[in-house]
């Protein structure tokens, strides 16, 4: 299983460039998988609904299952927030796994910054991440992508040589 990342500051297109890149991907035959990072609460489930009530109840792991997708729902019940390794682990097979957010994680990264941004480029920190994605010219040593070009970001992470 390939992993590659998605990261940068909030508002700066990430989740835009993760969905088109499965898009991209998917569209070229290869299975891909997703891993999106919350820092916030987050609820799939809604009061009232069966599996909400079971949750509710004290079920550790809730599974909502119907004829188009299911969904597991896992509650930590105050253990640790699993690791991205962890999360990694749990999913099913797959040629490509993108990962947004995480962005603390040692894993292959590309980093979507954007000029009217008024943080610093996660890049100068993080050795981890592989090109940048952008709408300027940035001071990256490696390669530097236009945000909207997809095509050519995807064929960088499946021709890139693994370490």
């Amino acid at each position: 299983m390939n992993v590659i990342g998605i990261v940068g500051w909030k508002n700066s297109g990430k989740t835009t460039l993760a969905s088109a890149l499965i898009r991209e991907l998917s569209g070229r035959g290869l299975t891909v998988n997703s891993i999106k990072h919350a820092h916030h609460m987050v609820d799939v489930d809604q009061p009232g609904t069966d599996s909400y009530k079971h949750r509710e109840a004290g079920a550790r792991e809730v599974i909502l299952a119907g004829g188009q997708r299911f969904a597991i729902m896992h509650e930590l019940r105050g253990a640790k927030e699993p690791t991205l390794d962890e999360l990694l682990r749990r999913l099913g097979p797959c040629d490509w796994v993108v990962v947004e957010g995480f962005k603390t994680h040692a894993h292959p990264k590309i980093e979507v910054h954007r000029q009217e941004s008024s943080r610093s480029p996660l890049y100068r920190e993080d050795a981890s991440i592989i090109a940048v994605a952008t709408d300027y010219t940035p001071d990256f040593a490696g390669p530097v992508f236009d945000v909207s070009d997809v095509p050519a970001i995807a064929n960088f992470i499946l021709n890139r040589e693994k370490p």
